[in-house]
């Protein structure tokens, strides 16, 4: 396991008065995004098809962030990582190590309950293609801004190059500040940040990331939450 152990001051940016808990179910700020939404809802009617909201208690010691919703995952059942193939083994593996209350379904009413835990994206929308553009990214960032001062978490799980990118932007860090790397760890203003390789499912079909390397990423954050109590 890398360990970089680099700081900088937070990005001490207040939340916005019209929200309290860094989400707004009717942004449609990004106008690429919300005409792809309009779409999606037009094709399919009983989609969620609106801004995908965080999943798990407000206050949390582990902030997981992905990338954007699915398109027949949460933009299908508007809960994160829910009905997709990297909601699977993301629950899956948060209930080995005792971050939910049971594996999760492709149901969002399946009274699945996460335990010092929240579930969030870098991008609140589903984008074309799963690929945000890079003013999108900045665009929603201060949600994330707004709910890492709200969850104020001791660990930060990133899904991928652009969700560790974005916790860095939410921060007020430059991204090469700290580099993006499978299973690296690096020492943030109050929070740890950990890397993992996104788990969808071409990342596992290919072997890039398998269930052993993600579940070592999140034991390993077990840990260290016991350690730090």
């Amino acid at each position: 396991m890398v360990v970089r152990r680099k700081s900088a001051a937070f990005y001490n940016k207040k939340p916005r008065a019209r929200t309290l808990s860094g989400f707004d179910p009717a942004c449609r700020d990004c106008p690429r995004l919300a005409r792809h939404l309009d779409r999606i809802k037009a094709e399919h009617p009983s989609y969620h098809a609106r801004p995908v909201a965080p999943f798990g208690p407000e206050r949390a010691e582990l902030l997981v962030v992905g990338l954007a919703p699915g398109l027949h995952g949460a933009n299908r059942t508007g809960r994160p990582f829910t009905g997709d193939h990297a909601g699977i083994l993301l629950y899956r593996t948060l209930h080995r190590q005792g971050f939910a209350s049971h594996e999760g379904s492709a149901d969002p009413s399946d009274g699945l309950e996460l335990i010092g835990c929240r579930v969030t994206n870098a991008v609140k929308c589903l984008p074309p293609q799963n690929k945000p553009q890079p003013d999108e990214v900045r665009r929603c960032n201060h949600y994330l801004v707004e709910e890492i001062a709200l969850v104020r978490p001791r660990a930060i799980l990133a899904l991928g190059a652009i969700a560790h990118r974005a916790v860095l932007m939410a921060f007020g860090l430059a991204p090469g500040r700290h580099r993006f790397a499978h299973h690296a760890v690096h020492e943030l203003p109050g929070a740890s940040l950990f890397d993992s390789y996104h788990c969808s499912r071409y990342n596992t079909q290919t072997k890039r990331l398998t269930a052993p390397m993600f579940e070592a990423v999140v034991r390993d954050i077990a840990t260290f939450l016991r350690s730090a109590r």
